[in-house]
């Protein structure tokens, strides 16, 4: 993945984090209210719009918020910062949420979670919920030079292709993969099947089909598994006739670059369901 891809320089976002704590690791927005979306969600003006900060240490984090912006809190601010970041790690998908705030002039939500939740989130998909976010095009704020949280970014974006190979046919569009990827954190739990909400995933992707392609261009040109056609918008999977034991081997090592619950989830619950002309093999490995 390109970072810069990610990165945005918008002065909107930049004034915005100026009312928080520093101690960033990462500090990104996302939604309606910073890519266009078809239907009920396309008035951007008016859309709130929501960030998700990543911290270090939570409860300094909070404890300094708390200080600046004892107000954007629920009653759960009379706890203290040590209730607030025991609820963040222990329960939900490891985000605390700020909602409804009045941030220099925007109305905004914004969620804490803790860098090494984050990390296991978008290495393992333990929830895919802020991997999930971090899989459609974001706008990123802010980064520092943590290596190993820049390659468990990467790794998401590569885990998300894989993936949707793997629910593809042999030949497909940019669409199509794009609409894969995007389903996926609407399903929740992955074992649910991606693209439940199919209007609310094509609201996301048809406006954003250009975002999309910066975001995993790179991926795909340099992937050895797929011919992608960026001119034509088309991508393909090779399929040289092959033994039975040369089809497992290529859908193997497909399966093996995956979070292991997604792995698990192909081997032994996709086969019926996927349109990969190889996954039905899953059965056999």
């Amino acid at each position: 993945m390109a970072l810069q891809a990610l990165q945005s320089s918008g002065v909107t976002f930049r004034r915005i984090l100026s009312h928080f704590p520093e101690e960033l690791s990462l500090a990104f927005a996302y939604g309606s209210g910073v890519y266009r979306q078809a239907g009920p969600n396309s008035d951007q003006k008016n859309a709130m719009l929501d960030f998700v900060f990543t911290v270090d240490d939570p409860f300094a984090w909070h404890s300094k918020n708390l200080k600046k912006n004892w107000n954007h809190y629920s009653f759960l601010k009379v706890l203290g910062p040590k209730m607030i970041t025991s609820i963040q790690n222990n329960y939900g998908a490891g985000v605390y949420y700020n909602s409804l705030i009045t941030c220099d002039g925007r109305l905004i939500k914004y969620g804490v979670i803790s860098t090494s939740i984050l990390i296991e989130d978008l290495l393992n998909w333990n929830h895919l919920y802020v991997a999930g976010r971090l899989q459609k095009p974001v706008k990123i704020v802010t980064m520092n030079e943590d290596i190993t949280l820049r390659s468990a970014l990467d790794r998401n974006l590569k885990s998300a292709v894989t993936t949707a190979f793997l629910m593809l046919p042999e030949s497909f569009s940019e669409e199509d993969l794009f609409i894969e990827i995007a389903g996926l954190s609407y399903s929740g739990d992955f074992r649910m099947l991606v693209g439940e909400d199919k209007t609310k995933v094509l609201n996301i992707v048809k406006p954003n089909i250009a975002h999309f392609r910066e975001l995993y261009g790179s991926i795909l040109q340099e992937n050895p598994q797929v011919v992608y056609k960026s001119q034509q918008g088309r991508l393909e999977i090779p399929l040289e006739p092959q033994s039975l034991q040369g089809c497992i081997a290529q859908l193997t090592g497909l399966i093996i670059l995956l979070p292991g619950s997604v792995a698990e989830f192909f081997l032994f619950s996709a086969p019926h369901k996927a349109n990969h002309p190889f996954i039905s093999l899953g059965k056999w490995v």
